[in-house]
């Protein structure tokens, strides 16, 4: 029974996590969920769902339901909608319990480059969980009345915002590791304390080393794929020329430079490339820390005069293969090159300390003083 609770309750962090982890990323990680009543009766409000990555799922068809990068409604930000019709120019979207469609609503038509995630169906029907989103939201309204709370006491603003959450979690971890560490060693020494002469402690290298190379997965992928996305962008088809660099007549085509920048450490590898329609763009480059360039996006305005979105995709990588390498992963597909890249790292880090340390166990010995019968000190 113990074993079950504590699966049930490391299946439930991971979630937690995954849901936290894909709100600072802007890209939903597995699971998602709904915060208003417009997806009902398909999605209740609050409830979560499954949600696959769009770099995974693929272009979007008419019935899936998609999570995406919206303009207009509510103010902006990640919407789930269902793709009620497919366009030339990209999708139609509208909420299950909406009369009208997004588009109808002001809208612009959404490009495959603002999709970031597609809800999993089965026969039809996004598979839900109940009740998830509204834990989810119960617990960023407790962290964020805990960080003003820290930020009014302390009387500053470094523990607001995301970057802000990031360090209190860290700090929190660490605290928890120093104290659990702390305890083991104290209840050890009392087990021992006048019992022998030398203490001998003993560690699992394996642990260690799976541990670290666990620790930089993690934190490559999530960085990697921080560093990358989408960029939208407004263009105005017109039938006059205009001053404007968003004005273009109509199917006419122009030029801007798209500015890209490396403010890491490792150097990283970055592929532009069109997320709509409308966008011609093959730029790759290799940037070292502090490093930027530019790369040259053509826009093309439709034959038809009016507002149109165009989106396009940035993927970087860090810089451990050769830039033709990475090339060709990404064009297997993106996840491919991240994965790659991923080994590749952890492995030139993991591998000297597993060399150095070994993966059996780690003993070491403390001397111990005592006192012999006489009160004599050995």
């Amino acid at each position: 029974m113990r074993v079950v609770t504590l699966v049930a309750i490391g299946v439930a962090a991971l979630a937690l996590l995954a849901i936290v982890a894909g709100h600072v990323l802007g890209i939903p990680i597995a699971l998602s969920y709904v915060e208003t009543g417009s997806m009902e009766p398909t999605i209740e409000t609050g409830d979560g769902f499954v949600a696959v990555p769009s770099a995974v799922a693929g272009p979007a068809e008419e019935g899936d339901v998609i999570v995406f990068d919206a303009q207009e409604i509510e103010g902006g930000g990640l919407t789930t909608h269902r793709v009620v019709e497919v366009t030339e120019q990209g999708y139609v979207t509208q909420g299950d319990a909406n009369p009208f469609t997004d588009q109808d609503s002001g809208e612009p038509v959404v490009t495959d480059g603002q999709v970031a995630a597609t809800a999993h169906q089965v026969n039809g029907e996004p598979v839900t969980i109940p009740h998830l989103g509204t834990a989810v939201m119960g617990v960023e309204n407790g962290l964020e009345s805990s960080q003003r709370w820290l930020a009014s006491t302390l009387g500053t603003t470094a523990v607001l915002g995301t970057q802000g959450l990031s360090s209190l979690l860290l700090a929190f971890g660490l605290v928890v590791l120093g104290v659990s560490l702390a305890l083991e060693r104290w209840s050890g020494a009392t087990r021992e304390r006048n019992r022998e002469r030398s203490r001998e402690d003993v560690y699992d290298a394996r642990t260690l080393v799976l541990g670290l190379a666990a620790l930089l997965i993690v934190v490559s992928l999530a960085t990697m794929v921080a560093m990358s996305g989408t960029t939208e962008t407004g263009i105005v088809s017109a039938e006059f020329d205009s001053d404007r660099p968003d004005v273009i007549p109509m199917g006419e085509t122009e030029s801007h430079e798209y500015e890209l920048y490396n403010g890491g450490v490792l150097p990283t590898v970055t592929i532009v490339e069109p997320a709509s329609e409308g966008v011609a763009v093959d730029e790759r480059t290799t940037l070292g820390y502090g490093e930027n360039a530019t790369a040259a996006v053509a826009y093309t305005a439709p034959p038809e005069t009016g507002y149109y979105l165009r989106s396009v995709s940035e993927r970087t990588y860090f810089a451990v293969l050769p830039e033709p390498i990475i090339a060709t992963l990404h064009a297997i597909h993106p996840w491919a090159a991240m994965a790659s890249v991923t080994a590749v790292l952890t492995g030139i880090i993991v591998a000297p300390l597993a060399l150095l340390i070994g993966t059996g166990t780690i003993r070491t010995r403390s001397r111990a003083r005592s006192r012999s019968p006489g009160g004599l000190n050995d």
